[in-house]
């Protein structure tokens, strides 16, 4: 199995995006499976590179990425070395870095024998979620959806009242990263970006117009984005497939760090119910 590790793809907001490729080499064209990290997250988090072997052991050619702006570099794509960019960070360029992405895979690149790029299938994890809901609606190169623990909705998201007027007032505000314990910023762009493209952004739009295969999978047991977002997703597309994992958390059992060299038992769960509706 190759794994080619944090390769720069130039997208439209100066930082590069970078992404990782895990696949079996033979020269014969693969489906490919993107995979988009959620907020505060990145391509390397807790069991994602198990999760992009066990696709490429079933002939997939899988990407990551992390978003131009999620705070990670080129050089060190762990954890948050970049919080200017973090702070800067909004749908639209998210949106964008995905885009440039697709076109990347579906242009000229190194691994044209090995790819299919008539063939994309799209999974996001939480915020990511609803990124990759949106991009599907709009971009016909996607063929199918999957969401993990995926977001319902961005506006409810924001602060209201005295918490926003002070956000607009200072231009930035912090929220601290359990973790790391980070000041991380939000510049009063992200939500002002919101709002002048809310209709674009409303998540339960796209997920109507959806009409591609499209599952949802979330665990009963999430902590933070509630089971009802997922159920919300499932109404909104008759056509979509609600898979609940009983007891499963945001994260599906994962952690940072994630030593073990086995998946989770319900990551492991949401990876093999991926796999049966991709193939």
């Amino acid at each position: 199995m190759r794994k080619i590790k944090n390769i720069k793809i130039r997208g439209k907001h100066v930082r590069p995006i970078l992404t990782d490729f895990f696949y079996n080499e033979n020269g014969a064209p693969k489906d490919i499976v993107i995979f988009c990290h959620g907020y505060k997250g990145y391509k390397d988090w807790g069991a994602w590179n198990l999760v992009a072997e066990e696709f490429a052991k079933q002939g997939f050619f899988f990407v990551k990425l992390n978003f131009s702006h999620n705070g990670g570099t080129a050089e060190q794509p762990i954890d948050f070395p970049d919080l200017e960019a973090f702070g800067q960070n909004n749908f639209l360029i998210e949106l964008d870095d995905f885009d440039s992405v697709i076109s990347w895979l579906s242009d000229e690149n190194p691994y044209q024998k090995e790819i299919n790029p008539n063939n994309i299938s799209v999974i996001g994890h939480s915020r990511g979620g609803g990124i990759v809901v949106l991009a599907a609606d709009k971009d016909k190169r996607i063929k199918k959806v999957i969401s993990w623990a995926g977001v319902s909705d961005f506006a409810g998201r924001f602060p209201k009242g005295e918490v926003l007027e002070l956000w607009r007032k200072n231009g930035v505000a912090h929220i601290t990263n359990a973790r790391t314990n980070q000041q991380m910023p939000h510049y009063f762009q992200f939500y002002t970006s919101f709002k002048e493209n809310e209709a674009f952004l409303t998540i339960k739009t796209a997920a109507e117009q959806l009409s591609i295969p499209y599952l949802i999978v979330h665990g009963n047991a999430d902590e933070t984005v509630p089971v009802t977002e997922a159920n919300n997703l499932n109404i909104w597309n008759s056509d979509s497939q609600l898979e609940i994992i009983e007891g499963a958390n945001h994260t599906f059992g994962s952690a940072q760090p994630w030593t073990d060299q086995l998946l989770p038992e319900h990551l492991s769960i949401a990876v093999k119910r991926t796999l049966e509706f991709l193939k």
